[in-house]
């Protein structure tokens, strides 16, 4: 008994580029928003970062005055 391998073809199916194109587009224009949205919030939390390290909100040191004789510029 002689053995043949067989071939199986598969039917190719081709995809128009248009169908691939409008496929691709929705996941393309949801990582421009959602970049657009990190950028915002890390700009945001810049911006409340700096209301917390702000200088009116820190208490008042009490240090005493400078010297400005110049013999003692090295205390500066």
């Amino acid at each position: 008994m002689l053995c043949y391998p067989i071939k199986l073809t598969m039917p190719t199916f081709k995809v128009p580029s248009e169908i691939l194109l409008s496929l691709a587009t929705p996941p393309v224009l949801l990582f421009l928003l959602g970049s657009k949205a990190v950028a915002e919030l890390a700009q945001e939390l810049g911006q409340a970062s700096e209301e917390i390290f702000r200088g009116d909100r820190l208490p008042v040191l009490n240090l005493p005055p400078r010297s400005t004789d110049p013999t003692h510029a090295d205390n500066l």
